[in-house]
């Protein structure tokens, strides 16, 4: 057979392939909590910008939330400071909330930029617009760590506007609370958050790992799909540690107040976003609610 035909049919068997998910969640909420490497490197991020811009045109409705925090810390060591991390978290007083703020917001435009130049449109926001994210001060283990939020509340009303106008939101997770003050928020709970007040259908991760390792020194023991009940067993039984365990715990939450899916990719990979959404077998870790078993139902 001519090359050139073989070509065209294996695209055609991809595209064949794919005619399933787009018209079973065409229509549908998807929340993409972008970050890691795929924020650092450009040819991830054009690519990790191209899927979601494709998600857009088959019909999805994609929000993109996304962190910075390695150019937070790149910006506030050009400052002369020093980043300072209370388990885990950033310490955030009120000269490094100025950077952080002033980063997320130059990130935010810059995602906007990139999915404006694909013909698509986008708005900008953070937690603080319309009221979207509204936060309490949160401490870690008792410890104060400055303008770090816990979210209290979601207001999904512009998120529903913006999304009804046709538009892609892409929101940076800085949020207010009761006094209008300023706080910093762990984009991962923020992706979370929006995802249940919107009750999306699907909550992507993209993490510089390729998913949930039931042992995470052995790459074999990669899980590609589990229920809220087996990753609470891989909790509980302490399989589970580091920063895969929050990670996880907002999976589990997700999943029980009404997200359908949530995924745990590496995006690292090209185009992690359609392979995860749109094959039979996906890539990554999706997690689901317990009355369902298998990855295409």
């Amino acid at each position: 057979m001519d090359a050139f035909i073989q070509q065209g049919l294996d695209k055609a068997a991809v595209l064949v392939e794919a005619l399933p998910y787009i018209q079973r969640f065409s229509g549908k909420i998807m929340v993409v909590k972008y970050g890691g490497s795929a924020m650092v490197d450009e040819e991830l991020k054009k690519q990790v910008i191209t899927d979601v811009t494709l998600l857009k045109l088959v019909g999805f409705k994609p929000i993109i939330v996304h962190g910075g925090g390695k150019e937070i810390s790149k910006w506030v060591e050009k400052t002369g400071m020093t980043p300072e991390f209370v388990n885990g978290f950033r310490k955030t007083d009120e000269p490094t909330m100025e950077i952080v703020e002033m980063v997320l917001n130059k990130v935010n435009k810059s995602l906007v930029q990139n999915v404006q130049a694909l013909g698509v449109n986008a708005i900008g926001i953070s937690g603080k617009d319309g009221g979207l994210l509204k936060v309490e001060k949160k401490y870690s283990e008792g410890k104060d760590i400055g303008y770090v939020g816990e979210i209290t509340q979601v207001n999904p009303k512009i998120l529903n506007d913006i999304l009804e106008k046709d538009f892609i939101p892409v929101v940076c997770p800085i949020g207010m609370d009761d006094n209008f003050q300023t706080f910093n928020i762990n984009a991962d709970d923020a992706a979370c958050a929006i995802a249940k007040a919107m009750e999306a259908e699907k909550l992507a991760f993209l993490t510089d790992i390729e998913g949930v390792y039931k042992d995470k020194d052995d790459p074999s023991t990669l899980i590609s799909e589990m229920t809220v009940e087996e990753a609470k067993a891989l909790i509980g039984d302490g399989y589970i540690g580091g920063g895969m365990l929050p990670k996880l715990t907002n999976c589990i939450e997700a999943i029980e107040e009404g997200v359908s899916r949530v995924h745990i990719l590496d995006g690292r990979i090209a185009h992690c976003l359609l392979l995860e959404f749109f094959t039979n077998k996906g890539i990554g870790t999706a997690i689901i609610g317990d009355d369902k078993r298998y990855y295409n139902e």
